[in-house]
């Protein structure tokens, strides 16, 4: 354990390193129409650099705690970083959209190792009866770093830098985190002790099985929307692909004498397993609100990224507040369960609180409140379901934890963002269609509504033939806004059931007191 001056540098370097990371997973979603002019790429290729960045994510995650036995977890650490920062470097140098597509899965490979091992880290820093305290900065820059990405974001691409600078921003941090990491990251006295397994030891089947599987099912959530689903041949091979090399991974992990990810530490803590499904729903949440807002603010009420990302700012902020005074009550013995049903249901009172909100005529003003609520609950999710997991565990368990729950988290929240936008498309059209008999030429308030709209046009130089063109398009338009009002309120809502759906899980939760230590090879 490190004490004093130390301890807290680390802190600020994992925090550093966790910021750059998820940052990276949304930032360039605002830049993307400014990718596509410069690079002469189509939305399907320029949606490439999203989705390299997040199949390379999944992979490397749940491998980050035998990487770090095998390597030294600071070397590990390090070239991690090292990787993470060059390959940003090479993204903002590209002149394709292969190349960078190409630099973009490096920096998620450099990126993955990042959340993991300074979980891990952070375990190993912090004695086990300040495990919150420790892993509350850590949900800082897990929660934090989302919301600011497109903030970031907005103001690079509002401004004159250019899309580059989305990637550059990032070389002065990774330097920084480099310096830090090679002169006070050690490796614990485990890690420093322990023997490389030899080339012919190493799980190569379970690595080529999570490939398959992992980064198969990635593939089919990032690109299943741009191919049409299960109608594209494609997504119908790697969801094959994708069934098969799960279940294979899984069969081997559990029987494999050494495995790449020991999935049997599921079985073996309780708390671990539902804290990895939990950690499923809070990925689904996370990222699925943060995804939504951002497209209604823009698309309907017209905001730029800048304006929307200082609209989701105050709430993160919320939440890196809430996490120390979280972080304290666990540490003095608050169960983590009555805080996990306090956060699900103030997360159901904000979706249901927005459902409300969304309106053709919603400001800034309409959307803070409930952005903070969201901010506080989320806040006393992460907390608790990380704690509730990982306590207890110590060492190697800790470190293939804390990598099992990094992947469910981040496949979370690509289930979320990929079928939040499946149902975004499919159910404005089903709406729209369920609206249209509402407007008729027979409808006199139709009718009354055409020749408003004409006379409009009309009198601002129009033609009789063209007002009446304008003012069947500015029906149409009217209509879609009504279809939009209607299904971005669905989805609010129906995210706020699953949460609470969730609840009745919390009855399967052990409580572990701050500082105990859980035996996993005591029987079942």
């Amino acid at each position: 354990m490190e004490t004093g001056f130390t301890k807290w540098i680390i802190v600020v370097t994992v925090v550093l390193c966790v910021l750059l990371e998820l940052i990276d997973t949304s930032i360039v979603n605002v830049a993307l129409t400014q990718m596509m002019g410069n690079l002469s790429a189509t939305q399907q290729e320029v949606s490439w650099v999203v989705a390299a960045y997040a199949i390379a994510n999944v992979i490397v995650i749940p491998m980050t705690g035998f990487l770090a036995e095998q390597f030294g977890r600071k070397n590990y650490y390090l070239t991690s970083v090292v990787i993470f920062t060059l390959a940003s470097i090479a993204c903002g140098q590209s002149h394709g959209i292969w190349e960078l597509v190409a630099f973009r899965f490096i920096q998620g490979v450099g990126g993955g190792a990042l959340m993991a091992t300074s979980q891990a880290i952070l375990i190993d820093t912090f004695p086990p009866k300040q495990l919150a305290l420790g892993q509350a900065l850590f949900g800082m820059g897990v929660i934090i770093g989302p919301t600011i990405g497109p903030t970031l974001g907005g103001y690079i691409v509002d401004s004159s830098l250019g899309w580059p600078w989305i990637f550059y921003v990032n070389v002065p941090v990774g330097i920084l985190a480099s310096i830090f990491t090679l002169l006070f990251i050690r490796d614990p006295e485990r890690i420093k002790n322990a023997i490389p397994r030899k080339l012919r030891e190493i799980d190569w089947a379970g690595i080529g099985l999570l490939v398959l599987g992992v980064g198969s099912l990635q593939y089919v959530l990032e690109q299943g929307e741009t191919e049409d689903w299960f109608d594209s041949r494609i997504i119908v091979l790697f969801a094959t692909l994708s069934a098969v090399g799960i279940v294979g991974f899984i069969w081997r992990e559990l029987t494999a004498d050494k495995p790449i990810v020991d999935l049997r530490v599921l079985t073996k803590s309780r708390n671990l397993a539902v804290g990895a499904f939990l950690s499923f729903v809070l990925g689904f949440g996370l990222f699925a609100s943060v995804f939504v807002l951002p497209i209604f603010t823009q698309r309907i009420l017209g905001f730029s990224a800048a304006q929307t990302g200082l609209l989701l700012l105050p709430g993160a902020l919320a939440s890196g507040f809430m996490m120390p005074v979280i972080g304290k009550s666990l540490q003095n013995g608050v169960p983590q369960k009555l805080l996990l049903g306090l956060g699900f249901t103030i997360f159901f009172g904000f979706t249901f609180w927005m459902s409300a909100k969304i309106s053709p005529t919603a400001g800034t003003s309409d959307f803070f409140w409930p952005l903070i609520v969201r901010g506080v609950g989320l806040g006393l999710i992460f907390l608790p379901i990380t704690t509730m997991s990982l306590a207890g565990l110590q060492g190697k368990d800790a470190g293939q934890a804390a990598g099992l729950t990094g992947m469910i988290r981040q496949l979370g929240g690509s289930f979320g963002v990929a079928i939040v936008g499946t149902y975004l498309e499919r159910s404005m059209a089903s709406t729209r269609v369920g609206l249209l008999p509402n407007i008729s030429l027979y409808n006199p308030e139709t009718v009354q509504r055409i020749q408003a709209f004409t006379q409009g046009f009309m009198a601002r130089g129009f033609t009789a033939s063209q007002a009446q063109q304008q003012a069947y398009a500015a029906l149409e338009g009217v209509l879609m806004k009504q279809v939009s009002i209607i299904t971005y309120s669905q989805i609010f809502t129906t995210l706020g059931f699953f949460f609470i759906a969730c609840l009745p899980l919390l009855l399967l939760v052990k409580r572990v007191r701050p500082g105990e230590k859980m035996d996993l090879n005591a029987a079942h």
